[in-house]
């Protein structure tokens, strides 16, 4: 039951998958569905303002009643606008889009119009149609090359997606083959105990005839056991190390997806859009221009159309379709790590065996993160220089008609526009245009690809860093602890051990005495020299400094521990009788001539210590600081 849950549980994850997976593939799909549609739309849109052009060169002779009748002609059909449910969408809400809200107010402006001159027909059929055929041939192409570039980003995002799926079907394979090798380990200990538990001799005959063949069984045993021990750390390894590329991959599509759908596509739409709101204002700028010089009535309706000119807005118009189509362009879920069957390690693991090859490795993502950070910043710059030469080149196509318009009051000069010097100008700047175009677009295709490397790089060398830090962090950890233990059995040096059989504290003077040979015991020499700060302290070597009540503590355990003390018991009432001596010395004397015939030793020690003395009296006498 527990394998068919598994198995359930891993079709499970499996399955959710498949799906994430089929819906960014919807996804993507649909994407260039909409950047086709988006194409068409301007396409059909530049379409029309052409025809409109030559339509209202051939309807100007006619004055007012043929340039209404255009106007209703246009506003009541559908067009070629509506042949789809967003166009329609769109149409109903000229505001969405710039472009088309230039188009419903320069309809509104038609119908305003009245007359027009003979001048302005020649003008409306000559450049400014052709002017719009030539940026519906530039929308097209840099559609289809935009398209183009979608696609092999998004096979490249698909690529990536698919490593992810082999990646993680080979940790799950390298983690079912170490569960099994550890399965296997545990059997092999588990017949071994076995084996142990029945190697023990019954009797002593049967040990006799069976003894070499139970030992070469266990030894088979044993080395059964070795062998699969060796085999479960292989595997388990194997299966770290397919852990951690399954996460690094993991991290690394992540990034991709993230900066595919927050970033390429932003700048594939902008792509669709080169130079197209700025061509077609400067087209329309060239009317407003001819219309204002031929009927200066209509400054009111020119100025309302030049306010939707103005309007063009590229961020803007991306930002609305965008709105329109948030399921398309949303980015999708992250990919989530899934651990295989109970495998709780959800990090990069920096194990002692693997840093040696991790570190390298991150030195080395780390190098190529900065190569490819350079090589981006300076595509970037390239490309930013020739998208500002391709507007440039854009907006000069239309500067020769604006700029008869805007200099000269009559329409006859408009005329020159059309001549052969300014057809082969113009078929320069036509060939130009198409140059930078490309240029362009290969940058831009380079600086895709290198901030989709970077993305990748930029992830796994993040996730890379916090496993070496986590490493780092537990090494010193171990580190410290190790320096503190080998600090602390330092600084407790061992005590000497006794030189001697017969005990110091606690225990007969006389005994120990007579067994070290010393007159005076080493400790009570020692304290009275540093109390008398006179001499060296032969205790010093190994030992740590006290203050003066500690040292002088130290004297009185000594003698209060003596057993027996140091004054006989018989000698209490003396010692009270001669308290009243009046010096230290005559003092010593009574008490030495009470004490010798009692305690021989005993006095040899009090007088050896009494001569260590000197200063006593004169330190007695002084106060304490």
């Amino acid at each position: 039951m527990a394998a068919h849950g598994k198995l359930r549980r891993e079709r499970g994850l499996q399955a959710e998958y498949e799906t994430q997976v089929k819906e960014m593939r919807w996804q993507l799909s649909e994407q260039l569905r909409c950047l086709e549609l988006q194409g068409e739309l301007r396409r059909e849109l530049l379409q029309e303002l052409a025809e409109f052009m030559r339509r209202r060169a051939e309807v100007e002779l006619e004055y007012s009643r043929g340039l209404e009748k255009l106007a209703e002609r246009f506003s009541s059909r559908g067009g070629r606008l509506g042949s789809s449910r967003e166009h329609q969408s769109f149409r109903k809400e000229p505001s969405l889009l710039s472009p088309l809200h230039c188009w419903a107010v320069l309809l509104q402006h038609t119908r305003q119009q009245s007359r027009e001159s003979a001048a302005l027909s020649e003008v409306l059929a000559g450049p400014l149609a052709q002017r719009l055929s030539h940026i519906a041939e530039d929308v097209g192409r840099l559609v289809k090359k935009s398209r183009d570039l979608e696609q092999q980003l998004q096979d490249e995002l698909l690529e990536v997606v698919s490593e992810l799926q082999t990646a993680k079907k080979t940790y799950q394979a390298y983690h079912m083959e170490s569960v099994n090798a550890e399965a296997k380990l545990r059997e092999a200990e588990r017949q071994e105990e076995k084996r142990a538990g029945r190697s023990v001799p019954t009797t002593t005959a049967g040990a006799t005839e069976a003894g070499p063949l139970r030992k070469s069984s266990l030894k088979k045993g044993g080395r059964l056991v070795e062998k699969r021990q060796a085999k479960f750390m292989e595997h388990k390894l194997k299966c770290t190390k397919a852990r951690n590329e399954y996460l690094l991959s993991l991290a690394s599509v992540n990034a991709a997806v993230s900066n595919y759908y927050l970033h390429d596509v932003l700048d594939l739409m902008d792509c669709c859009d080169t130079g197209f709101h700025l061509a077609l204002g400067q087209v329309l700028r060239s009317y407003t221009a001819a219309e204002s010089r031929t009927q200066a009535s209509q400054v009111q309706g020119l100025g309302s159309l030049e306010e939707a000119v103005e309007a063009l807005d590229p961020p803007g118009d991306k930002a609305k379709v965008l709105e329109v189509h948030a399921t398309v362009f949303c980015p999708p879920l992250r990919f989530d790590y899934h651990p295989h069957d109970g495998d709780e390690v959800a990090e990069i693991c920096v194990e002692m065996e693997l840093r040696d090859e991790i570190l390298p490795r991150a030195q080395n993502i780390q190098s190529r993160l900065d190569r490819q950070t350079i090589e981006t910043e300076e595509v970037n710059k390239t490309l930013k220089a020739t998208l500002q030469a391709l507007l440039e080149v854009v907006a000069s196509d239309d500067g020769d008609v604006l700029d008869s318009f805007q200099t000269s009051p009559s329409t006859e000069s408009l005329k020159s526009t059309s001549s052969d010097p300014g057809s082969r100008q113009a078929g320069r700047r036509r060939g130009q245009q198409q140059e930078t175009e490309t240029f362009y677009l290969t940058k831009l295709q380079e600086y895709l690809s290198g901030r989709s490397i970077l993305a990748k790089l930029q992830a796994k060398h993040e996730k890379l860093q916090e496993a070496l830090q986590r490493g780092d962090k537990e090494e010193q950890e171990v580190s410290w602890t190790q320096y503190t233990q080998r600090k602390f059995q330092k600084s407790r040096q061992p005590r000497p051990s006794s030189q001697y059989n017969q005990r110091l504290f606690g225990g007969d003077m006389e005994k120990f005495i007579q067994s070290s040979g010393q007159p005076v015991p080493l400790v009570v020499e020692s304290c009275i020299r540093f109390i008398n700060l006179n001499g060296e302290d032969p205790l010093v070597e190994g030992c740590t400094a006290h203050d003066l009540d500690s040292v002088a503590g130290v004297l009185k355990l000594y003698f209060r521990s003596l057993e027996p003390p140091l004054f006989p018991p018989d000698l209490f009432g003396e010692l009270l009788a001669s308290s009243g001596t009046p010096s230290w010395r005559a003092w010593g004397r009574t008490m030495s001539r009470s004490w010798k015939p009692r305690c021989p030793h005993r006095r040899m020690t009090w007088r050896g210590s009494w001569r260590l003395w000197p200063a006593l009296p004169t330190r007695a006498a002084q106060p304490r600081s």
